[in-house]
């Protein structure tokens, strides 16, 4: 295997090491997003007190679920990819908050699956990376088998296939572990990790976090 393949992945001061993988559990560091996915423009009027369109909307790298004061006069549509980092804002004034899954509206709930979907597409290589490194977070227990679907014996499957060729795609990973859709799999973990209650964050900031 080339020195390549055998990268770590870096351990921020927040995560925990566990059978030799980092993991996430809920802390309280600052990870900032660059690029969102907007889930639903509200309009002025519609909370009390609303004098400017508030967007929801979700961070490509962390999930971070936001509302977002977008400048005046912006021309923002649904599932739009925009620009929320310090150097890459071109329509958004501020970062207003975080929020929780809950606090989603219907119409953000709505497109939030095929919002992770564009994600998760645009991003193949860091999540067919997680099958390629993943390792065991206790002696019983695999961060494998947090993907929904994947069971020891399919785990096991992936662990001897990756040590003798890592995986390239999710195609890859389909075509020799016999997993009719790896994508759609990591789609729902993130979606279940989006709840906030999960005790592991595999691909996502846990809830409860501020900024």
């Amino acid at each position: 295997m080339s020195n390549s393949r055998r990268r770590e992945y870096q351990r921020p001061r927040s995560r925990i090491r566990r059978g030799g993988f980092e993991y996430r559990e809920r802390s309280p560091s600052k990870k900032y997003e660059d690029y969102a996915y907007v889930l639903d423009i509200i309009p002025v009027g519609i909370r009390k007190n609303q004098t400017t369109p508030i967007l929801q909307a979700i961070g490509t790298r962390y999930f971070t679920l936001l509302e977002i004061i977008p400048l005046p006069d912006a021309k923002i549509e649904i599932l739009e990819k925009i620009g929320i980092g310090k150097d890459t804002r071109e329509k958004v004034k501020t970062i207003s908050e975080r929020i929780n899954m809950d606090k989603l509206t219907t119409a953000s709930l709505r497109v939030l699956e095929e919002a992770v979907c564009k994600i998760v597409e645009e991003n193949e290589r860091r999540f067919v990376e997680f099958f390629n490194k993943a390792q065991p977070i206790t002696i019983k227990m695999h961060s494998l088998e947090l993907i929904p679907g994947i069971g020891k014996k399919t785990m096991k499957q992936i662990l001897e296939e990756r040590k003798e060729i890592p995986f390239l795609s999710f195609q890859d990973i389909s075509e020799r572990v016999h997993i009719p859709d790896p994508k759609k799999l990591v789609v729902k973990r993130i979606l279940e990790e989006l709840e906030g209650n999960e005790k592991y964050y595999l691909f996502t900031r846990g809830s409860g976090q501020k900024e």
